[in-house]
């Protein structure tokens, strides 16, 4: 049962708010259950003497706001009546009663752990007011952590399994394929296809779009994804990723989805993500309002807040992250900017896996590049489930993403028109004060 305020003399002193501000985290019952929940308003109304702190609720709406009393409130900022009676000097004020002091429990080194997994917000409860109230995004959502806790657990288990190598294939695009990326392939798929909330399904690891026919498990969504980003560094566990980017469709929902559902410029894009299996199983999303960051705490099998992604404001590290080997088919402005960050002391930093670099890029600050060049002139990463979900995590996190010189213009990447399903572009992404510094090579 919640907690009951004692009963005492009308002359008691009442529970001391003034520590509580708006944004703090406590825990407050309902129905006699302690939740997670944040103070919204704190009133200092006598009308609302009984029930002065507003608290919401983590991972509900708004609507489930309500207004409670010191008697419904766990919070180390709320000081109990007996505290509030005394004095700065700790002694009973006057008038006051001295009360004996209750035992209070020694805080050891294992509070902050226990306190983040109990506190945290997760990532479904994120995703229940994040959707505002689209079941069907919602479940969609459900479905690719899901996948995501499948991959990671496939991946950790690779090596004992004997799941390492090739796989004697190659996949859409002429990249070899590891066992893995199959297996990847396989989760994301079945996972989405029995979500009952897509209609339309792009894998880099698959020729052709998934088309789900089944009017009853088809639904409003396309969602474009590249199952195993960074595979070929699977085998010497380096960290790897997928890639996700989720389109609603165009076209009437009585009729099978088709290609021109998908084949949109990023500003299309309702959500969009990455998850990096590394030290740490990492999903960053986004739906159009600022990126989060979770990390899966594999004891309780959930995804966990850690931060809001942002760039650094002065632009963080001095980093410049790109593949070197190619630089000999550079064009003239990328080969002066790489330099200079040379000259300017900047270090290289480059995993070959487009989730790690661009991860790395977030948080610490700096550049990712690859450019077209003379052998690719579309560059080697894929539009749909590479370019266009990174390049809005990237301005949701305030950075900048542009495709450079790419078809006699400098553009951004998410108002490319991809003309099939695993089309590419250039890609060049991170914070304004390096991807600005880039562009102003081209004149």
């Amino acid at each position: 049962m919640a907690p009951r305020t004692e009963k005492g003399s009308k002359n008691a002193a009442p529970p001391d708010y003034s520590k509580l501000e708006v944004g703090t985290k406590l825990q407050a019952s309902a129905d006699g259950v302690f939740y997670a929940a944040e103070v919204v308003s704190v009133s200092d109304s006598k009308k609302r003497a009984k029930a002065p702190v507003k608290v919401r609720y983590l991972g509900y709406a708004a609507d489930y706001d309500e207004w409670v009393g010191a008697d419904r409130l766990k919070s180390k900022a709320l000081r109990p009546p007996e505290q509030a009676a005394k004095g700065a000097d700790g002694k009973a004020a006057k008038g006051g009663r001295s009360k004996e002091k209750k035992s209070v429990r020694t805080p050891t080194e294992f509070d902050p752990y226990l306190n983040n997994r109990v506190n945290s917000m997760t990532l479904t409860q994120y995703i229940i007011t994040s959707t505002k109230g689209d079941k069907e995004l919602a479940m969609l959502a459900n479905a690719i952590q899901h996948a995501c806790k499948v991959v990671t657990n496939a991946i950790e288990r690779a090596g004992p399994a004997g799941l390492y190598g090739l796989a004697g294939t190659e996949n859409s695009t002429g990249d070899d394929v590891k066992k893995l990326d199959l297996i990847a392939d396989d989760i994301w798929v079945e996972c989405l296809s029995r979500s009952g909330v897509c209609g339309l399904l792009v894998s880099e690891e698959q020729e052709e779009p998934i088309v789900i026919k089944d009017e009853a498990k088809r639904g409003p969504f396309c969602v474009a994804f590249d199952p195993l980003d960074g595979s070929s560094n699977i085998d010497c566990n380096v960290s790897v990723g997928t890639i996700f980017s989720v389109y609603r469709r165009t076209s009437p929902d009585s009729q099978l989805c088709t290609t021109a559902d998908i084949l949109r410029p990023g500003t299309d894009i309702i959500a969009a993500g990455y998850c990096m299996y590394g030290a740490a199983t990492e999903l960053v999303i986004t739906f159009g309002s600022g990126g989060q960051r979770f990390a899966l705490d594999p004891a309780l099998g959930e995804f966990l807040f850690v931060s809001d992604m942002k760039f650094p404001k002065d632009g963080g590290k001095k980093i410049y992250s790109c593949n070197e080997g190619n630089s000999l088919h550079w064009d003239a402005p990328i080969l002066k900017y790489v330099e200079n960050c040379k000259d300017e002391g900047y270090s290289a930093r480059y995993v070959g896996s487009m989730v790690s670099d661009v991860h790395r890029t977030l948080l610490y600050g700096g550049i990712f590049l690859y450019p077209a060049d003379k052998k690719a002139t579309k560059g080697k990463l894929r539009v749909l489930y590479e370019g266009f979900p990174m390049a809005l995590i990237t301005e949701q996190a305030g950075g900048v993403s542009s495709t450079g010189m790419f078809k006699g213009k400098l553009g951004r990447i998410l108002e490319v028109n991809p003309e099939h399903i695993h089309d590419r572009c250039p890609i060049i992404m991170g914070g304004a004060r390096d991807v600005n510094a880039m562009l102003k090579m081209y004149g």
